[in-house]
């Protein structure tokens, strides 16, 4: 079904803002995984990001992952802070990763193998941007224990989302 540029900007602008209450609403819930991996979350905005992907394409996904990254940092004041640009690339990086891997590897990967390469690639973005602050490479030792919470939401978010799907489908393919 094709829809009208009035009908996909709506759309898209719906899941922005879905995309952005997934977000902020992770901000609120306490984590006790925070003494060992601090700054973890669920990644639930990666679920509408995936959605939009799969419905609208790569590039709309993108500016989604955009919108609700800037304004979620607006809301919470870490705009331009370093939580910010781990969130920023993180969100950038894993949608390109998870848009290029749905357009050329759909049938090879699942939706749960794409999402699990987005959460890898979401925590590799973030160590790159940590290790560009602290100017050593010597932080991806971290990453075995980001890998151990992020593997299993970033299933989490592939099942969830292959879910949602299957029943409610807004864009053309």
């Amino acid at each position: 079904m094709a829809y009208s540029n009035t009908q996909r900007v709506v759309y898209l602008g719906l899941t922005t803002g879905l995309a952005l209450g997934l977000h902020i609403f992770e901000a609120l819930i306490p984590m006790p995984t925070d003494l060992l991996v601090p700054g973890f979350k669920l990644g639930l905005a990666n679920i509408v990001s995936l959605y939009v992907i799969m419905n609208f394409g790569t590039r709309d996904a993108i500016v989604v992952s955009i919108l609700r990254t800037v304004l979620g940092s607006l809301m919470s004041g870490t705009f331009m802070t370093v939580t910010f640009f781990f969130s920023f690339f993180g969100g950038l990086v894993s949608t390109i990763v998870m848009g290029l891997l749905f357009k050329f590897g759909s049938k090879h990967f699942s939706m749960l193998g794409i999402s699990l390469a987005g959460a890898l690639t979401h925590n590799l973005a973030q160590l790159l941007v940590a290790a560009f602050v602290i100017q050593s490479m010597g932080i991806f030792g971290y990453l075995p224990y980001m890998l151990f919470f992020a593997l299993p939401t970033g299933a989490f978010v592939g099942l969830v989302t292959a879910q949602v799907n299957k029943h409610y489908t807004l864009g053309k393919r």
